[in-house]
């Protein structure tokens, strides 16, 4: 008996005809009858009725049917497990990230640690939008993001929590928001914003809060990076409000009073890192260089439903 022999069976069983089986399993109906037979032989029992129209299962076929898909239910198991380690020796992890993780993982050094880990592993980098990445996992271009999160996610994927942090406002050195310790949404709705693109995270949450309290805002300038954001910011052209670590981050790197911080007042806005990946029906990742990634992460936590 091989596991030939028994996809063979259950093919016929599930189709209840062999010319309909053999069609299904890309062989020849008198190969696939001579399978059943030497099948049945091996046995010493019947497992199948044969009339001219249709085929039965013997009360010994139907019980043998149950284990017939049981074992090819392992079978199909442990060549999964063969071929998740290849991949572990062989293949591709490719990591969607948006610009600003210094602040919260150094990237670098924990894509250092898995190629020292794996070198045979091809890591592929790609930075994007929250949404841009959040679709690559979706489709399987990418197989995690690191990102920004809000909201219920696509069907299929997990997202576990890096971090939370606060957003702030951050404006010129003049401007009269400089002088307050903090400020309410409510307070904004007059200024000129400088945003990230809608498909950042970042956007999406600010967008997102100010729509929860029924305020309208004004964008003036929509830029694609945050050094350019905070330039502008920087110049007087307007405000932007940002996870407060990444303004420290920034500042950290330019000249004292360079641009002013403002905490918001309460209720406190949190901006989440998460990590996103697609997942079985385990919840678990997809494949064995997912799994290993994430073990280098620091702790995760199950990101909470938004929805």
């Amino acid at each position: 008996m091989d596991l030939r022999q028994l996809e063979f069976f259950v093919a016929v069983a599930n189709e209840r005809n062999f010319t309909r089986a053999a069609g299904r399993l890309h062989i020849v109906q008198s190969g696939l009858s001579a399978s059943i037979r030497a099948l049945e032989e091996e046995l010493g029992a019947a497992l199948l009725i044969r009339t001219t129209r249709r085929v039965e299962l013997t009360p010994i076929g139907r019980a043998f049917l149950a284990e017939a898909n049981r074992v090819l239910a392992a079978a199909a198991d442990a060549r999964h497990v063969v071929d998740d380690m290849r991949g572990l020796h062989r293949g591709t992890l490719s990591i969607g990230t948006i610009q600003s993780l210094s602040p919260f993982l150094d990237i670098a050094e924990i894509l250092g640690r898995f190629r020292a880990a794996r070198p045979h592993v091809e890591i592929r980098l790609v930075s994007a939008g929250s949404l841009t990445l959040i679709e690559g996992v979706r489709n399987g271009e990418l197989d995690l993001a690191l990102a920004p999160f809000t909201g219920a996610g696509p069907p299929g994927l997990t997202a576990r929590m890096l971090a939370c942090d606060p957003l702030s406002a951050t404006c010129a050195p003049g401007h009269w928001l400089a002088a307050r310790a903090s400020v309410a949404l409510g307070e904004l709705v007059d200024e000129v914003f400088v945003d990230l693109h809608p498909d950042w995270g970042t956007r999406q949450l600010i967008d997102r809060s100010f729509a929860e309290q029924f305020l309208a805002r004004r964008t003036g300038f929509e830029v694609n990076d945050l050094s350019t954001q905070l330039d502008l910011v920087a110049h007087g052209l307007g405000i932007a409000l940002l996870p407060t670590a990444v303004i420290a981050h920034r500042i950290a790197a330019r000249a004292p009073g360079w641009i002013s911080v403002v905490a918001l007042a309460e209720p406190e806005i949190c901006w989440e890192l998460a990590v996103i990946f697609a997942h079985d029906e385990k919840r678990q990742p997809a494949n064995a260089a997912t799994r290993m990634f994430l073990d280098l992460l620091p702790p995760c936590a199950e990101m909470p439903d938004h929805s």
